[in-house]
């Protein structure tokens, strides 16, 4: 993997490197930009939200605003390590973007990758940060600025989980997928 910064995303999907279209492929049923896909995945990061914070409420009942903070700087300090963790998933270029203006921070590489790699390239944050984390803070003592950065940091896997979903409804067995711009297809190998 060779990571290259490319800072602010214009909104332009010309503009992020791509490959060549493979025969056959097929595009993803899924957002069409940016505005469209943070509609969608605010609903998913809601969800867990509530979920999650309800269970460290119930396990903490009074938490102090120190582990709090805690937390919450922690989880902002590892934004950038989430989108770390999908870069080592890729074997060879791999591209960071931002897109602050709308809460994103992302990364494209060209390369294509089997359905398996897809969906553990894109848990990977999610298990990593935010569920062991958080399993950790509900098994020990004390640790509620640990259960607070893994609620955070799953509140910021929605797309992670938004690529999940259309992988495994849409991608058939031995399917490999590319992105291509801002969407994601899918194709069979001859």
């Amino acid at each position: 993997m060779k990571l290259h910064y490319m800072g602010k995303y214009d909104q332009n999907p010309d503009s992020l490197p791509h490959g060549e279209h493979k025969p056959n492929a097929v595009k993803f049923v899924e957002a069409e930009d940016t505005a469209d896909l943070n509609k969608k995945v605010s609903k998913i990061s809601l969800i867990i939200v509530a979920v999650f914070v309800t269970v460290l409420l119930y396990k903490y009942r009074s938490l102090p605003t120190s582990q709090w903070l805690v937390g919450v700087l922690l989880t902002a300090a590892g934004l950038m390590l989430h989108e770390l963790l999908h870069a080592v998933c890729f074997k060879g270029d791999v591209y960071m973007y931002n897109n602050l203006g709308q809460g994103q921070l992302f990364v494209v590489g060209p390369e294509d990758m089997s359905k398996s790699r897809f969906i553990f390239m894109s848990l990977l944050p999610a298990i990593l940060l935010g569920l062991i984390p958080f399993a950790v803070s509900m098994l020990l003592p004390d640790l509620g600025w640990l259960g607070v950065f893994g609620v955070l940091s799953l509140s910021t896997v929605g797309g992670d989980l938004y690529n999940v979903k259309n992988a495994l409804r849409q991608m058939p067995k031995g399917a490999r997928t590319y992105l291509y711009k801002f969407n994601s297809y899918w194709y069979l190998e001859e």
